[in-house]
């Protein structure tokens, strides 16, 4: 299907490493078929207990996230392409919600975007010490999709939002103490798990048996090193317009709060209003199929826009990290701008 990822089944378990080290297993729309196929064969295969979710090893990085650059090329044109990535994209992810045996993904190394959303909506998710997770869309005027409406405001207090608006990192142990990661476990210690899944019987009460696995292996989480912080988080990302988070952390007046001004400042301001709603209304859905067709209108309209590309161009392109944003700043971006990508598609709705 695609030499970016082998898919295999091994013992009753259903093998899925990435294998496109060169980019960091970013995902491509093959790797993202490739992988929906897969889930949908076992989901109903007696034969698969269990799914397992890594990258090819000795190389960096576990998903460093999509394909940005073909998503801007195709942007720029009629934009086909990069909608037809998002659709099974987004269909691979629902697969993922909906699967009804464990799935477990090894976030070890960067985990970003498109890697986040291969992982976090599997039941059992491991975090290393070089675990390296970010949604740092509104840097490049995208937005934090994969399932971020859904997963990101279901995390404790305002943590989401914080790293939705800001695209802040979480490192190591601090993934799993946010709640993006179920467990931790030292990066040495990957080939003992690996060894001992290849060993054990998962026919019967597979998800029992992975959860001793794993309460054998892994460390205790401690709290978060964002803790410090948690107060000002929980507080000033509470608001549901951009211009009150940002009048909130001014007001706060502290170094960090006023670090956090300085990032979001920097982002498209577009796309901070835009992963906004996005999360807001994503917290108040019932559905994840709902939250996926939702994402899918932004998407369908984000690619093109002007933000997008020219955050593109400063970001991955010219790399001079000097995008013009349009509008340029928060405050001048008006309701309208961000309502027509939450408007309904008709006819190219995602279907599933």
């Amino acid at each position: 299907m695609t030499e970016d990822v082998s898919i295999r089944v091994e013992g009753g378990v259903g093998r899925i490493t990435l294998t496109r080290p060169s980019a960091l297993h970013a995902l491509n729309t093959p790797m993202c078929a490739a992988i929906l196929t897969a889930l949908q064969g076992w989901s109903g295969d007696d034969a698969v207990n269990l799914v397992l979710i890594d990258h090819q090893e000795g190389t960096r990085g576990f998903c460093a996230g999509g394909d940005i650059r073909m998503l801007a090329e195709s942007g720029a044109g009629d934009a086909s392409e990069a909608r037809a990535f998002f659709a099974t994209e987004y269909r691979m992810n629902v697969a993922l919600d909906e699967f009804p045996k464990p799935v477990l993904a090894i976030m070890d190394g960067v985990t970003m975007g498109g890697g986040v959303g291969l992982s976090v909506h599997g039941s059992h998710r491991v975090a290393t010490e070089r675990t390296l997770f970010a949604m740092p869309e509104t840097g490049i005027g995208l937005f934090p999709d994969v399932g971020g409406g859904w997963f990101l405001p279901r995390l404790a207090g305002e943590l989401g939002t914080w790293l939705a608006l800001t695209g802040d990192r979480l490192k190591g142990q601090d993934v799993a103490a946010a709640g993006v990661a179920t467990h931790f476990l030292p990066s040495e210690l990957v080939p003992n798990l690996m060894k001992q899944i290849a060993s054990a019987d998962f026919s019967v009460g597979a998800a029992e048996m992975l959860n001793e696995i794993l309460r054998t292996l892994t460390h205790s989480i401690p709290a978060g090193g964002f803790e410090a912080n948690r107060a000002v988080i929980d507080t000033c990302f509470a608001f549901d317009t951009a211009e009150e988070i940002v009048a909130a952390l001014e007001a706060d007046g502290g170094d960090w709060a006023l670090s956090q001004v300085k990032s979001l400042r920097s982002k498209s301001p577009e796309t901070v209003k835009v992963a906004l709603r996005q999360l807001r209304e994503g917290r108040q859905l019932t559905s994840f199929r709902d939250n996926m067709q939702m994402e899918y209108r932004i998407g369908w309209r984000k690619v093109q826009s002007h933000d997008f590309q020219e955050g593109v161009r400063a970001v991955i392109i010219d790399k001079d990290n000097a995008p013009s944003w349009d509008p340029a700043t928060i405050e001048g971006v008006p309701d309208e701008m961000v309502d027509k990508y939450f408007a309904p598609l008709g006819e190219d709705e995602l279907t599933f």
